[in-house]
């Protein structure tokens, strides 16, 4: 099980507002919810499966504001893969709120 964490900033908007490329990238994950689980923050977002549905998932959303008319898209990718144990984010999540109390 890996974790990756992407952000899609696509360049040379109409405005400063993304909002709307981020909706087209989260109804993109919405189809891909049988192989991956993902969680939207206010930065990015964190995106869990196999590597490989990873990568290919990122590759979708990468495309995605080429198809709404964008011409130049910079992808931010940071993957955490670990193969000792499944680790899924709420877990990695509970571990560090078990060192607060």
């Amino acid at each position: 099980m890996a974790i990756v964490d992407v952000t899609v900033i696509p360049i040379g908007t109409e405005s400063p507002s993304v909002s709307k490329y981020v909706a087209d990238v989260q109804k993109i994950l919405d189809s891909y919810t049988d192989r991956i689980s993902y969680r939207l923050t206010p930065m990015s977002t964190l995106i869990e499966g196999d590597l490989q549905d990873l990568l290919e998932v990122v590759q979708a959303i990468h495309e995605a504001p080429f198809q709404a008319g964008i011409e130049r898209v910079a992808t931010n990718i940071r993957i955490d893969d670990r193969r000792d144990k499944k680790v899924k984010m709420d877990d990695k999540l509970n571990s560090v709120k078990k060192h607060l109390t």
